[in-house]
């Protein structure tokens, strides 16, 4: 049976299979994305918490972004674009868009992202791999290399996203 934390986030299970494990642990820390910015308000969301502009709202902006690529476009192969037009303006947020329509994308990209794990197998290989600077030797990037790679990420930036939360109103947490 699962448990839920006090946050609503569904602690990954103690004993699974390897794919069952990882998509629990991604899960997890793609709630804790949302955690991290709950009770905020759109100011506060766009504030920039770092000397090179870096906002909360910019940060899960940015996951999204990350989901699919590497769900998406690497591993699927599907044609969708980046959510920027050059490397350097991945963490910026538009003028007209809100916290609401950055967290709708966050939450469509991590369906998409799911959808895609679950009809595959972490042995299966992307299908546009070649797009990345360094294309994977034979035989090719693995599935279960972007979920580990995604895990990492995502909590990586769990840890900026404290940062970011903490400077902001001083709440601090998992």
């Amino acid at each position: 049976m699962a448990t839920v934390d006090e946050f609503g986030r569904v602690d990954p299970p103690s004993a699974a299979n390897e794919k069952q494990m990882l998509e629990a642990f991604l899960d997890w820390h793609r709630a804790t994305v949302l955690v991290k910015i709950e009770g905020l308000s759109d100011e506060e969301m766009r504030r920039p918490g770092t000397p090179s502009g870096v906002s909360l709202l910019g940060l899960v902006k940015h996951h999204a972004a990350v989901e699919r690529h590497w769900f998406r476009r690497i591993f699927a192969g599907e044609d969708v674009p980046s959510l920027w037009t050059t490397d350097d303006e991945d963490w910026r947020i538009e003028p007209g868009e809100t916290t609401a329509d950055v967290v709708a994308l966050f939450n469509d990209e991590n369906d998409r992202a799911r959808a895609i794990v679950r009809e595959a197998d972490l042995d299966d290989v992307a299908r546009n791999a070649t797009m990345l600077r360094y294309p994977p030797e034979p035989p090719g990037l693995m599935l279960r290399w972007i979920v580990v790679h995604m895990i990492e990420e995502t909590a990586r930036h769990n840890g900026h996203a404290d940062i970011l939360r903490e400077a902001i109103d001083g709440k601090t947490g998992e």
